[in-house]
């Protein structure tokens, strides 16, 4: 096993225990529609798309799926979790269409004696009769042991004495869940060996939960220890805390295990992954493995500069791998390297003196807690390149503007002009306006000329968020002469008060 590579099954089971997500219920167009992407794109090997006689909705889902797959050849790629009921589970997947039954059995003494309250014979008789039916019927069989890693901690003799029959019958793999998620990684490979080493001829799956935020240190565990397959979701999702996320146990395989393959395509995971976020509104964490948006984004400028020198802060986790590409973050803890590594993803180049304004700026604006992207950079620089010098005649001081139901927007406004102070307030048609009458008002004091706004437009980065940058832009008219400042801030409103301020100075 060692000296060559061995294959891993991977069996998505995202449409039926993912599916017992919390709040999660795909419908049938959608369960259809994942389901085609996780083997023909994702290129899982088989797929578990839902449990017999749950509902009339979910049959029409599965007979939609088994349609598309017989016409595609995947219809042995497709199961479904069916139960030990006589015939009821058998006939309800003939009529949908389905081929290989996942068969829920008992894998601890515990589960038998207080749920089904039977002796372990005539479990296995009943289960007996079941596959012997559904082989007769044309149906392929495998066996989920439930609670099977209880079943090793407490009553290993009973799992000993149910795989020895087990093993008498016509079925293909036996499945073996941590089925509350309690085992350690350290069990799981005990377990696993055991059986392993005791019934060489069967193949067993392992289907771990995450209670513990072990499923994939266990996962590892299996595959060392032998086992021949592994159930996975998209984004970990199942009851509980989920189940062993698919993204992540590819990479681990991939990367720590070079002894053993899947047919699983890492550069299909996160646009899958995306898909199943979209239809299930189950959102995945930013900083979840492999598909969080945050988990390829360099934030401490330090990184970003050992990135550029030898790639020092660089793993074998590379974004590429999954369709994806590294970003910088753009915050108070960015530096200079930050800034120039976004800054050539854009294709712009700038001198140090003016990289060190805008890298200011970006600081100056994280520590203000304020989102910074890299779709604002184009923003910030014309802010920055379009500032005035710090030596200014004009300075707005404070201000406070106000709006209310059915009354006028107002602004009381206190601004420093060469050196004098003045105080003004004034209402408007909205809160900017009333800024500029409270100016008008100053300017007529000092019985000067105040340039006439030509022109006012508001400019947001594309796909910009409510606390977004906006850059206003402010077309000014004055002594026959026509010019543009601008602003940049998240309030729109103090964005053109910034481009103002710019204009005062100016004239």
């Amino acid at each position: 096993m060692k000296n060559s590579t061995r294959h891993i099954e991977i069996m998505d089971t995202t449409l039926r225990d993912g599916e017992q997500t919390s709040t999660v219920s795909f419908s049938a167009a959608e369960k259809l529609t994942i389901a085609q992407l996780l083997l023909s794109e994702l290129k899982v090997d088989r797929i578990e798309i839902a449990s017999a006689r749950v509902s009339d909705g979910e049959f029409q889902a599965v007979k939609k799926i088994t349609e598309w797959a017989r016409l595609n050849g995947y219809i042995e790629k497709v199961e479904v979790l069916t139960f030990v009921d006589g015939e009821l589970s058998i006939n309800w997947m003939l009529e949908a269409g389905a081929v290989v039954m996942n068969l829920l059995t008992k894998g601890s003494l515990n589960h038998l004696t207080f749920q089904l309250k039977k002796k372990p014979h005539e479990h296995f008789d009943d289960i007996g009769k079941v596959i012997s039916l559904a082989v007769k019927k044309g149906l392929q069989c495998n066996i989920y042991l439930e609670d099977w890693s209880n079943g090793m901690r407490n009553s290993k003799d009973y799992v000993f004495q149910y795989i020895d029959f087990l093993q008498t019958q016509p079925i293909n793999r036996i499945l073996l869940p941590d089925t509350l998620g309690v085992l350690t990684p350290t069990e799981t490979y005990q377990f696993i060996s055991e059986l392993v080493a005791r019934y060489p001829q069967l193949h067993f799956d392992f289907h771990a939960h995450n209670d513990y935020d072990l499923s994939v240190a266990n996962v590892l565990e299996a595959v060392k220890a032998g086992a021949h397959g592994l159930h996975v979701t998209v984004n970990g999702m199942g009851e509980r805390a989920g189940n062993a996320p698919l993204a992540s146990t590819i990479a681990v395989l991939n990367d720590f295990m070079p002894e053993v393959k899947t047919s699983v395509s890492e550069k299909s995971m996160y646009k899958v992954s995306k898909l199943v976020e979209t239809f299930s509104g189950f959102r995945i964490s930013v900083n979840k493995p492999i598909v969080g948006e945050n988990v390829f984004t360099q934030t401490a400028g330090i990184h970003a500069d050992g990135d550029k020198k030898n790639n020092l802060y660089y793993n074998d986790l590379i974004p590429e791998r999954f369709g994806r590409r590294r970003k910088y973050a753009l915050g108070k803890t960015s530096g200079k390297a930050n800034i120039e590594n976004n800054l050539q993803q854009l294709g712009i180049k700038m001198s140090d003196e003016d990289l060190k304004k805008v890298t200011q700026k970006v600081i100056e604006l994280g520590d203000r807690k304020q989102l910074v992207t890299q779709a604002d950079l184009p923003f910030i620089i014309s802010d920055v390149l379009d500032s005035v010098d710090s030596n200014q005649k004009v300075s707005i001081k404070n201000y406070v503007l106000t709006h209310s139901k059915d009354l006028r927007p107002s602004v009381t406004l206190h601004i420093c002009i060469d050196g004098e102070l003045f105080e003004e307030h004034a209402q408007g048609d909205g809160q900017y306006d009333a800024f500029v009458n409270a100016l008008h008002k100053i300017f007529k004091q000092k019985k000067a000329e105040f340039p006439i706004l030509a022109d006012y437009s508001v400019h947001i980065p594309p796909g910009g968020s409510s606390d977004a940058l906006c850059e206003t832009t402010i077309t000014w008219l004055y002594k026959d002469k026509e010019f543009i400042t601008r602003g940049l801030d998240s309030d729109q409103t103090v964005a053109a008060i910034k481009a103002t301020e710019k204009m005062l100075n100016l004239i």
